[in-house]
């Protein structure tokens, strides 16, 4: 079975839906395969895997062991960055695989344009927690994560009833997150500098404190 859409609704659905695995590929796994049971998202062959309850219920609960370690102040950087090598080669994946009748050219590119589109996004949220990490409350962190949960799956749902309308936000949150690389970059080094002066102000680590 082919997917509903062609052309540029499928380029849209892919955008859309590397965006929001990038933000949270637990949840946006999950949302696929309980649309596909649905009814509302007829999946290719290829994405057949996804439909099964075993996937559902593995990624329902890698969603739920993520929901409450992604809302711990700079615990959540750690595992955002672990999930580097998960979210944006799954993003991929999905791509190729949703893409598998199209041309081996063709299926390629939308491989990188699924992977590309995912890291910026991990890129984005990595950025956004490591401007917010600093604040000594953990409600910022908390509200962050809520939005980002919200947004895959909403995104997620949306590309399969609107898929220009959700490829069209993908795009819009990718193309600011790329106008802010540069803040991104310097909120990035500012929480380094921050870590590496803490570290180097620890009694534990000043000549002759013994």
């Amino acid at each position: 079975m082919k997917l509903p859409f062609h052309g540029q609704e499928l380029v849209a659905l892919i955008v859309a839906v590397s965006f929001a695995a990038g933000l949270n590929v637990y949840a946006t796994v999950a949302t696929l395969g309980l649309l596909a049971h649905a009814g509302v998202l007829p999946l290719p062959e290829a994405l057949h895997l996804l439909t099964s309850w075993w996937v559902i219920a593995a990624s329902a609960a890698l969603f739920a062991i993520e929901f409450f370690a992604d809302k711990i102040p700079a615990f959540d950087l750690i595992w955002n960055a672990l999930h580097t090598f998960i979210r944006v080669p799954v993003a991929g994946l999905l791509a190729y695989q949703a893409t598998a009748q199209l041309s081996p050219e063709h299926q390629l590119l939308a491989t990188l344009l699924g992977a590309a589109v995912a890291l910026a996004a991990h890129g984005g949220k990595m950025a956004a927690r490591a401007a917010v990490t600093p604040s000594p409350e953990p409600l910022s962190n908390i509200t962050l994560s809520l939005g980002e949960d919200a947004l895959a799956i909403g995104l997620t749902w949306l590309a399969t009833r609107h898929p220009y309308v959700a490829g069209t936000l993908a795009a819009i949150f990718v193309v600011i997150i790329v106008i802010l690389t540069r803040w991104v970059i310097r909120a990035m080094r500012a929480l380094f500098r921050g870590a590496t002066s803490t570290a180097g102000s620890s009694p534990g680590l000043r000549p002759g404190s013994e």
